[in-house]
């Protein structure tokens, strides 16, 4: 592992080895890599791409480096970039539910680290879990603010890291919780009103495109078909 861990310090900066890992921590369980073993599956499946097209056509020395080029980025996107914003869409979705049903919680009284275990014991969804994670950090002596600190990193959503920086701040100048949840919450619903706005917006562009693809050569066949036939007869 440490010679892999030199190997990888020589062809990457530090930097770049730095924003993988940060990029990979905000997958979640949507991972099975950390970053060594993402960039050696990388190196090594370029290499290969790069090999095979130089192997199966000709001439392919011009365009190889340009395809092994763009699978590299490709791997990126798909492996990384993808499937983080996949899972921010479904944090946004579930984001409404929990913190509704926290402040609920934190109306009947309950301080913000009760009303938490109340909120993820009562909810069953990604966002959930990684509050539990944060908690389970508190039983080994982490505060609510560091755990709560950590837990950002773990979330690629600005909308809920936003949240959660609003509520370690409240919690760190003793402003009322419930008031910032209240302003929350309405954020958030009104972040999905305008979502499933834009989503009705794109369906006149999207039927026009179905329209053109597949509708209007029917109806270019319905109407001139007569008279290919005649033609042809």
């Amino acid at each position: 592992m440490n010679d892999q861990n030199n190997f990888f310090k020589k062809i990457y900066r530090k930097k770049e080895l730095e924003k993988i890992n940060e990029k990979i921590i905000s997958l979640g369980n949507d991972t099975k890599f950390d970053v060594i073993s993402f960039c050696n599956t990388r190196i090594f499946t370029t290499i290969i791409v790069f090999v095979v097209i130089l192997y199966i056509s000709k001439n392919s020395y011009i365009y190889a480096p340009f395809v092994a080029i763009g699978y590299y980025y490709l791997f990126y996107y798909i492996f990384i970039i993808k499937k983080i914003n996949k899972r921010t869409s479904r944090l946004d979705y579930e984001a409404l539910q929990f913190f509704e049903i926290l402040t609920l919680t934190l109306e009947s009284g309950r301080n913000l680290e009760e009303a938490l275990k109340v909120t993820c014991d009562n909810v069953n969804s990604e966002l959930s879990e990684e509050f539990k994670k944060a908690l389970f950090e508190m039983n080994f002596g982490k505060s609510l603010i560091e755990a709560l600190e950590n837990m950002k990193k773990r979330i690629p959503s600005e909308t809920i890291n936003n949240i959660i920086l609003n509520i370690i701040q409240t919690n760190q100048f003793g402003n009322s919780i419930l008031d910032t949840m209240y302003n929350q919450i309405d954020f958030l619903r009104e972040k999905q009103i305008l979502e499933i706005k834009g989503k009705i917006n794109k369906i006149p562009n999207k039927i026009s495109i179905i329209s053109v693809i597949f509708i209007v050569p029917l109806i270019m066949v319905l109407i001139l078909g007569p008279y290919l036939i005649e033609l042809i007869g």
